[in-house]
């Protein structure tokens, strides 16, 4: 199976068409393998249109999602980004190809040692991979320029917004467990500009700061 043209395909049919126009976000999704982020009996699905199960009742989203929420961060290159629910970790490695420092939290210890292997496994060994309550931000490294937060909480939780500088944006989705919107909370002159994206459906945000432990 030739994963480079399933990359290629991908981008061409499910992200271009759908509004994804940052280039760099483009080619970083054509370089990323996939298909090294899920389990081998997952990996001839790696490309298609919908998340698949990484283990422990976690997925690893759809590729148009993952598109969405980079594209939203507005990355430029260069800046300190915190990604709350590491997963597989195909989300931080799109963010490292994009040029930033990137430092991603997983509540579930075999998520992210498994996460950790892959990452240096392919060459993002400079990814910083923690395990805590995503809930809480990661204030030892704070602040970040953006935060994108890859599960649903029923509100912003509080710990973000101090943890953010100033004209960083947050990308999350927030509702209810069944039903969210992709949501992007930028902070200028102190204060919160709220946008909402999309529609979408993630794993609930488990933690102190969210839906409870």
């Amino acid at each position: 199976m030739d994963y480079e043209d399933l990359r290629n395909l991908m981008v061409e049919r499910q992200l271009i068409p759908r509004g994804i126009s940052d280039e760099k976000v483009l080619s970083a999704f054509r370089k990323v393998p996939r298909h090294e982020f899920v389990p081998d009996e997952q990996k001839d699905y790696s490309y298609d249109d919908h998340p698949l199960p990484i283990g422990n009742s976690q997925t690893i989203s759809q590729p148009y999602i993952v598109a969405l929420m980079t594209e939203c961060l507005g990355i430029k290159g260069g800046e300190k980004v915190l990604e709350v629910g590491s997963g597989s970790g195909y989300q931080a490695a799109i963010l490292r190809e994009l040029g930033s420092k990137v430092y991603t939290i997983e509540r579930i210890e075999h998520l992210a040692k498994t996460c950790r292997k892959t990452l240096i496994g392919l060459g993002y060994s400079d990814v910083s991979v923690v395990i805590g309550d995503g809930s809480l931000g990661y204030v030892e490294e704070s602040p970040y320029d953006g935060i994108i937060v890859t599960c649903a909480a029923p509100k912003l939780p509080d710990s973000y917004i101090g943890q953010i500088n100033e004209g960083g944006r947050i990308v999350i989705p927030i509702g209810s467990r069944h039903s969210q919107i992709m949501t992007v909370v930028t902070k200028l002159d102190k204060k919160l500009e709220i946008k909402q994206i999309s529609g979408c459906v993630f794993v609930p945000l488990v933690g102190k700061d969210a839906w409870g432990i």
